[in-house]
């Protein structure tokens, strides 16, 4: 009975230190759950406040006072050659104004960067110890801390500034808290870096608006240059972060002022009133002469520049030239009221502003140039309205230019020919006389060497006529019966010229002899240049077309290349996130486990100790009800224990970074190899496994550019869920059932199609829907976690750029299609 009863006490002493442990394990867990919280509350601010990290690093220092048990916290951040105050937690007024007004400040004159640029952590456990620097002691004084932790932010190896902690009371900070506050940095780092992306792609995005806006305008003022100065002038201000910006034109050696950016009125009245301005008296013409930008740094420096700077209110100028063919035809100046150099960011981007306007200006000349031509040839009209009604096809404009021709003239024919590859072209023609179109078209194509009319002029790029095809004297036989044939005594031959090259002829004939008016020749030639014109447009409008798809291609592929590289990045923060998390379960989660199994046993133990022990029946049952009931729900902590387990180890493995080598890789071969190990893997698990596996492999399938580790576990996890599938059928009963999984690939052009096909019991519509959300599983408890098919999806759809699809019948058979791009868009790391 003693024996017994020491026992019973012994059972107790362990209970109840079980319990003492569970109790420390749930404070421990609380713990972790209070930190996760901090973390996951700093990743939602970094989130929602994508463009400042202020919020962000409030949030940290709030945090790491609350967690550290704090007496206050700071987070300073490194800009330039200052350190910058950027969060704080409040002490007191006095104190906080203190802290303020320490900041910003040169690093060279903060001691205790010099102790943590090298990324080590620096503890003062006594801030009026002997050791630690003066200007550290009185800001501690004036706070009213006396220990205090510096966590250093180091992005990419340098630091970007730092994180403090005190306390009021000395000593040092434990390892664990070092470490947490470790954690609050890297989060603020990552911050500030987003910020800086964030604000990078910001600042492009409304680059390339302002350029598209520039553009607009050039398309909408075709003829008139001014718009487009002010547009330029307006977006390159606002960009720049400028005072005032001023577009200016070079005309008859004199500096004009074409557009500028107001400020004040009087201010407006000076800039107005200083120009024109020759170039003598204009020293930015200099400066910039030679094409490159320039700058003055501060105004007051320069005597030229001085005047006028007062009286508009800046400091600083960058200067950027419009060049054309080597030669300055105007400039752009831009100012701001702070002295110093312009980044070197903003000299590109008002290079490029400089860019756009010499390219207006050209456009602008061409357009007007063109305009006043066609003004003064108004009979070209209905050749106009062709040439911009065939943009792509020069033959329309030749035919309407042939007719043209003929009909405002009076002539009995007309030819247009083309210069392609030493031979003439016929390329279009209009005759009254169809009885010699077929001598006429058999005489083309016709070599530049021949002695005819249309040669010689290709040949000599200058006009030339016959007034009498019947009674010249240098005329063959030949030339006389084809005049005959059609009908005419006289002909005007004139070439299209361009850049002083013949590329093809106009002709005209008449039935009189006689030579041609100058009126004709001219207009003739007038239709020759149209033909010219016509030429260039097509080739130029081709050559637009064929570069404007290239473009849009390139376009694509870059936001491509940007979303992979944006989700790559998401994916493995939400890794990293993910590992952070199931690391801290999983301690807190073994232990469970681990004393939920040995409560069980001393349940069984204690059952066994009291089993001889004289007990009323009553008693007897109320004690047996008691541990069975203890021991059924010691076992379900166990059996679910087990579950989580399995569900923090396949976060483990869903938040594993990277999949080895990305490269071009033979699909065939990882579809075989992939068949070979998940049979293999279930022959193992299940020793009666059989399944008929069949294989329609397209050699044509070849490679793709795809990390190979990462494709495998995609078809690890489908032909595992295939055989699970069949299994169950199987197990069903189906009558003369065979289980049968088929892999399949086929050639896609520039994609490849992988297949994974099973007959067995096929997927509900409603379980279709959600089968890629994270931890959604059919399976039984414990044999699935969920994650298989979200992993699947990610490293198909997000790390490949390709798609899954899913073919499905209720108790009949499932299909997997994946197509993946034989190219990546992925970048080569790795390679």
């Amino acid at each position: 009975m003693t024996t017994a009863l020491h026992e019973i006490e012994e059972l107790e002493r362990r209970l109840q230190s079980a319990a003492a442990e569970n109790a420390q394990l749930r404070a421990e867990l609380a713990t972790a759950r209070d930190r996760q919280s901090a973390s996951a509350e700093i990743l939602r601010t970094i989130a929602t406040s994508p463009s400042d990290a202020r919020p962000v690093f409030a949030a940290v220092a709030s945090s790491a006072k609350r967690l550290l048990g704090g007496f206050s916290a700071t987070v300073l951040q490194f800009i330039g050659d200052e350190l910058h105050l950027v969060a704080f937690t409040p002490t007191s007024p006095e104190a906080d104004a203190g802290l303020k007004a320490s900041f910003p400040r040169k690093i060279a004159d903060f001691p205790t960067f010099a102790l943590v640029r090298d990324g080590q952590t620096i503890q003062f456990p006594d801030s009026e110890a002997a050791e630690v620097p003066e200007p550290n002691r009185e800001l501690a004084r004036l706070r009213g801390f006396r220990s205090v932790l510096f966590m250093p932010l180091m992005n990419r190896d340098a630091p970007v500034g730092m994180i403090s902690v005190t306390r009021a009371e000395p000593g040092s900070f434990a390892a664990d808290l070092v470490q947490l506050l470790q954690t609050f940095a890297d989060q603020a780092v990552i911050a500030i870096e987003n910020t800086r992306l964030f604000n990078e792609t910001k600042e492009a995005l409304e680059r390339q608006t302002a350029t598209a806006d520039i553009l607009k305008v050039m398309a909408a003022s075709p003829s008139d240059v001014q718009p487009v100065f002010e547009a330029i002038a307006t977006n390159a201000n606002r960009l720049i972060g400028g005072f005032s910006t001023a577009v200016l034109r070079y005309i008859d050696g004199a500096a004009h002022l074409a557009a500028f950016t107001p400020t004040d009125p009087a201010g407006d009245r000076v800039l107005q009133a200083s120009f024109p301005v020759p170039f003598a008296q204009f020293p930015p013409y200099q400066l910039v002469a030679n094409g490159a930008a320039a700058q003055l740094p501060d105004t007051e420096l320069e005597p030229a520049a001085r005047d006028i700077a007062r009286a508009r209110g800046y400091r600083s100028m960058l200067f950027a030239p419009l060049m054309s063919e080597g030669e300055a035809i105007g400039i752009i100046i831009a100012t701001r009221r702070a002295t110093g150099n312009f980044a070197e960011h903003h000299v590109r981007l008002l290079q490029t502003f400089a860019d756009q306007a010499v390219i207006a200006i050209k456009n602008v000349s061409l357009f007007n140039a063109t305009r006043e031509a066609l003004e003064r040839q108004t009979a070209t009209a209905d050749i106009l309205k062709v040439i911009a009604a065939s943009p792509s096809d020069v033959t329309p404009v030749f035919q309407a230019i042939s007719d043209s021709a003929k009909a405002l003239i009076g002539a009995h024919s007309s030819t247009v020919t083309r210069v392609v590859d030493g031979m003439l072209h016929l390329a279009a023609f209009t005759t009254d006389n169809e009885a010699g179109n077929a001598d006429l078209l058999s005489s083309f194509p016709t070599p530049l060497s021949s002695s005819g009319i249309h040669s010689r002029v290709a040949r000599s790029g200058e006009y030339a006529y016959r007034s009498d095809m019947q009674n010249e004297p240098d005329l063959t036989e030949a030339m006389k019966e084809l005049a005959r044939t059609r009908g005419y005594r006289s002909i005007l031959v004139v070439p299209m010229l361009r850049d002083g090259l013949a590329i093809g002829t106009i002709a005209v004939t008449r039935r009189e002899p006689g030579h041609f008016p100058d009126k004709a020749i001219n207009l003739l030639k007038t239709f020759a240049d149209q033909a010219v014109i016509a030429v260039e447009n097509t080739r130029l409008f081709n050559e637009v077309q064929d570069r404007t798809s290239e473009l849009a291609r390139s376009l694509d592929d870059l936001r491509a290349a940007q979303d992979r590289l944006i989700q790559t990045e998401k994916l493995a923060s939400l890794g990293q996130l993910t590992a952070g998390i199931a690391h801290e379960i999983k301690n807190p989660l073994n232990f469970v486990n681990n004393f939920a199994s040995l409560s069980a046993e001393l349940t069984e133990e204690l059952n066994e100790v009291l089993a001889p022990v004289p007990l009323a029946e009553s008693v007897r049952r109320e004690v047996d009800e008691l541990t069975g009931l203890l021991q059924d729900n010691l076992g379900k902590i166990v059996q679910h224990g087990r579950r989580a387990d399995s569900i923090v180890k396949n976060m483990l493995l869903h938040s594993r970074e990277g999949g080895g080598e990305h490269r071009l890789s033979d699909i065939n071969a990882l579809v075989e190899e992939s068949l070979t190990l998940a049979y293999h893997g279930a022959r193992a698990e299940k020793p009666g496994f059989q399944v008929t596996l069949k294989r329609a492999l397209d050699p044509a399938a070849g490679h793709a550019e795809v990390f190979p580790q990462e494709i495998t576990r995609v078809l690890l996890n489908l032909i595992s869920n295939g055989f699970h599938a069949v299994t169950r059928r199987k197990v069903d009963g189906a009558a003369g059932y065979e289980p049968t999984l088929i892999a399949a690939t086929r050639d896609r052009g520039d994609d490849v199609e992988i297949t994974i096909r099973d007959n067995g019991t096929g997927i509900a519509d409603d379980v279709k829907e959600k089968m890629f959300n994270p931890f959604f599983t059919t399976k039984p408890a414990g044999e699935g976690t969920g994650l298989g098919l979200s992993m699947t999806h990610d490293i198909v759809v997000k790390q490949h750029g390709g798609t899954i699809d899913v073919a499905t019948e209720l108790g009949a058979f499932t299909e997997f299609t994946i197509r993946l791009p034989r190219k990546s868009s992925f970048p080569d790391a790795g390679r």
